[in-house]
């Protein structure tokens, strides 16, 4: 039944003439079937696979998610080479954790001063409405922040060491203007480049305007 699924996705992403994403979303998958499928899929088949608690989600992103996530990446890395921060990025590496029952294929991810088993930032760009909630995964996985691009704004959110009840919703995370792991980075800055028509202008404004602050 899942596999027919999967083709049926494979498909229609091939047949629809606009810009489709496509997402499919079942319950009581196992953590073996799980992994049995990301061995299946391997590392070419253009789809995020993502688990929690049993609930599996497969997503076929449209142009319009992966260009947003491939034009985010591309001003990071000028952030990076423009202050000389030492950055390792990870893609979207499959993260998983079978004891925590979670896994996870973030847009972008990256580590930062040093390379780990896992990236400190993750990225996601939200071009549609349902899924599964991306931030119990990370909280599991430990991530230490995790950015949402959605409506053209960035909304940043930081794992606390603490948990105050407030922040259940979020599963730790607190909403923040700021990322403690990249202080010097203009999030307002990084989300008016991002909305700029143009990739060349939006890479162009940015490094001119990080080399004249």
């Amino acid at each position: 039944m899942l596999a027919s699924k999967l083709e049926t996705l494979f498909d229609e992403r091939e047949l629809q003439g606009q810009d489709p994403e496509d997402r499919y979303i079942t319950s009581g998958i196992s953590w073996r079937y799980y992994e049995t499928l990301l061995n299946r899929l391997g590392d070419n088949t253009g789809v995020r696979v993502n688990y929690c608690d049993g609930v599996l989600e497969i997503v076929s992103p449209s142009r319009r998610h992966e260009s947003g996530k491939t034009r985010i990446g591309t001003l990071l890395e000028i952030f990076f080479l423009e202050t000389e921060i030492d950055y390792f990025p990870m893609g979207s590496a499959t993260l998983r954790s079978q004891t925590d029952l979670s896994g996870s294929e973030p847009d972008e991810s990256y580590c930062i001063g040093e390379e780990k088993a896992l990236p400190d930032i993750a990225l996601e760009v939200v071009t549609t409405s349902g899924g599964l909630n991306k931030l119990t995964a990370y909280s599991r996985l430990g991530i230490s922040e995790v950015w949402f691009w959605q409506d053209d704004q960035i909304l940043l959110y930081h794992l606390r060491e603490r948990v105050p009840s407030q922040f259940e919703q979020t599963h730790g995370y607190q909403l923040a203007g700021r990322s403690k792991l990249l202080p010097s980075l203009d999030i307002g800055l990084l989300a008016e480049c991002i909305r700029q028509p143009s990739p060349l202008a939006a890479a162009k404004q940015f490094r001119n305007r990080l080399r004249n602050r």
